[in-house]
């Protein structure tokens, strides 16, 4: 009877076989996730991060006691801290949920008439950064340590003006958008050489290496000098046309741009070709569209003082440096020399022009002593215009030649 119920035994050996592969299979699926997912990790922590977008709530008022007049405490407010001695990369490892509620304020009691308010949350961020809101409205600036800007209020206890209901607090999301704050700005195409002027004039170490794009997030070197003076200057990530309309990530990089004092251009004396595919542009052409970029994304970018820098000399075998300076020189007259849709609407002027092969350190040093001068000239000029702007304003009414506070305003710092 029971040799009906009886298996052959290569029945379970081909069981335990298909098992097996099935096994192995599995395991080796689970090794291949786990290493895409260490891969991932690898390289979210070699992020830059520029923008980060955080949930913020403020804490919930306490209750009232209508019978005793008892007033609930007033919920924690959420505030955002600038300071020299962080990143936003840090702000997210600290709290990678992105979510930081403020306190709840105590409910009155009958013994404690008037309930404690909550704690406050605050919320460490780099020295740099603005914050807006969902709709794009700017909350603050903050732009020097130590500055703070309340991003979610706590709600009012619970009082005779609500009914002795605590208010709920304020609940929303903020972008913290961080804009690098440097003296220079290096502004080029890529593979200009930016990253190698910066290696050449400061203690940085980026990336360089012979093709475009080697820069993929922005640094920050400090030109050291003999009497301890320093200068930073920021090398961004190569534009390409189209920059203005966020073509190539462009919005993200020239956003850095807009809180440096200076603009140090960057241009390959041989042109630039982002690919075969794409059009060459030569020198002259290469500068009038950077200067056509940053009008677009935004002219008053154009008003910041500015110097041009045409590199890689060593491999300028035609001699051609000399013609393309003396084409920047005439502008606007040797704007003919280009296509109508490459002309600016406003040219940037120079203060300075130069030769120089940061690969040879050819002329590196005459610039970095320049770009110092300049700083400081244009800085001692924005300290007379404020102090001759001050007098200005103390002058007795009769003696103004201007007949209203509104011209006054129109009075530009340089």
């Amino acid at each position: 009877m029971l040799s009906k119920f009886l298996i052959p035994r290569r029945f379970f050996s081909r069981n335990i076989k298909d098992i097996k592969r099935r096994i192995e299979i599995k395991e080796s699926k689970e090794q291949e996730l786990e290493e895409e997912a260490e891969e991932r990790k690898r390289r979210f922590k070699k992020k830059f991060f520029d923008s980060l977008r955080i949930y913020v709530r403020g804490g919930g008022g306490g209750q009232g006691i209508p019978k005793y007049g008892g007033v609930g405490g007033k919920g924690g407010d959420v505030h955002v801290i600038s300071s020299k001695d962080i990143t936003l990369k840090t702000v997210y490892d600290t709290n990678p949920s992105k979510r930081y509620i403020a306190g709840t304020g105590t409910d009155s009691r009958k013994r404690y008439l008037l309930g404690e308010d909550g704690a406050d949350k605050e919320i460490l961020v780099p020295v740099g950064v603005c914050i807006k809101t969902d709709e794009g409205r700017t909350i603050a600036d903050l732009n020097e340590e130590g500055q703070r800007a309340i991003v979610a209020r706590g709600g009012d206890g619970g009082s005779p003006y609500n009914n002795f209901l605590g208010q709920k607090g304020e609940v929303r999301s903020v972008t913290l958008d961080l804009k690098l704050i440097a003296d220079i700005g290096l502004v080029g195409f890529p593979n200009a050489g930016k990253s190698t002027f910066l290696a050449a004039i400061s203690r940085a170490q980026p990336k360089i290496a012979e093709y475009p794009f080697t820069t993929i997030q922005p640094q920050v070197g400090t030109m050291m000098y003999r009497d301890y003076r320093q200068i930073t200057v920021a090398d961004l990530p190569g534009l390409i046309e189209g920059a203005h309309v966020n073509f190539g990530m462009g919005h993200k990089f020239l956003k850095h741009v807009e809180r440096t004092k200076l603009l140090l251009f960057l241009v390959d004396i041989n042109g630039f070709q982002l690919s075969p595919k794409y059009q060459s542009r030569s020198a002259f052409e290469t500068l009038l569209l950077l200067n056509k970029e940053l009008e677009l994304f935004n002219p008053e970018m154009l008003d910041k003082p500015a110097v041009l820098a045409f590199n890689k000399i060593d491999t300028d075998h035609n001699s051609n440096a000399d013609h393309v300076i003396e084409l920047v020189k005439n502008l606007p007259d040797s704007l003919s020399e280009v296509p109508k849709e490459m002309h600016p609407n406003r040219l940037v002027k120079f203060d300075e022009i130069f030769k120089m092969s940061a690969k040879n350190r050819e002329n590196t040093d005459i610039i970095k002593q320049r770009l110092r001068e300049l700083l400081d000239l244009y800085a001692g000029l924005k300290e007379t215009d404020k102090s001759l702007l001050a007098d200005f304003q103390n002058l007795p009414s009769g003696d103004k030649p201007y007949s209203s506070n509104k011209e006054i305003r129109k009075i530009k710092l340089v």
